[in-house]
């Protein structure tokens, strides 16, 4: 709901180090996987009950995931590779973290856990469905051109989410309530884009 506004307040910080990243002679590849990797360091502190020293990674790994393409921009090397490489990478950092916390607390966590997941599930097969049966219409998002897939809009998107695992890293205490609030926002999310593709791929 809110990716639009976040990612143009965020767009000039973001660039800027994309610049910096590429003057040392990374590659959008290179960021991608660091990316990931910051994203597992946070899964394996929320797992060992380091919620909060969790944050630190993956806030620079969300960071460090909006590099990725903006180093591909500026060089105008947007391939599909990275695309689909970004797109994986980042659908595992998001399952990884509900992971973690159901691993550090089996017994308080695990079914809100497994009730957030599925709904990341159903929500992300939503998502990717619009986007290839899209892809395969011609069609191009309007309201995201930079992504290198379709990129339809919800209710619950990357910054959502990141706002949901921040909150869960402040208070692990009140991970189950937090999951299955936005699980409810997540089941919302896959209406919304179900109706969407039922209106627009009956054209």
């Amino acid at each position: 709901m809110f990716d639009r506004a976040v990612l143009k307040l965020t767009k000039p910080a973001v660039d800027r180090c994309a610049r910096e990243g590429l003057r040392l002679g990374w590659n959008a590849d290179q960021v991608t996987l660091a990316a990931f990797g910051l994203g597992f360091a946070a899964f394996v502190l929320i797992f060992l009950g380091h919620e909060r020293l969790a944050l630190l990674p993956m806030l620079f790994s969300r960071l460090a995931d909006g590099m990725d393409g903006a180093m591909a921009r500026i060089t105008n090397q947007q391939t599909d590779r990275g695309a689909f490489l970004d797109i994986t990478l980042d659908f595992v950092f998001y399952a990884s973290i509900p992971l973690a916390f159901a691993l550090a607390d089996p017994v308080e966590r695990a079914l809100p856990a497994a009730v957030l997941l599925s709904c990341f599930v159903v929500t992300g097969t939503s998502f990717l469905a619009y986007a290839t049966l899209a892809a395969k219409r011609g069609e191009t998002s309007t309201a995201y051109p930079s992504k290198g897939i379709y990129y339809l809009g919800g209710l619950t998107e990357g910054s959502e989410t990141i706002t949901l695992f921040v909150l869960c890293c402040l208070w692990p205490d009140w991970f189950g309530v937090l999951a299955y609030i936005y699980a409810a926002l997540c089941a919302i999310t896959t209406a919304t884009r179900v109706k969407a593709g039922w209106d627009d791929f009956a054209r």
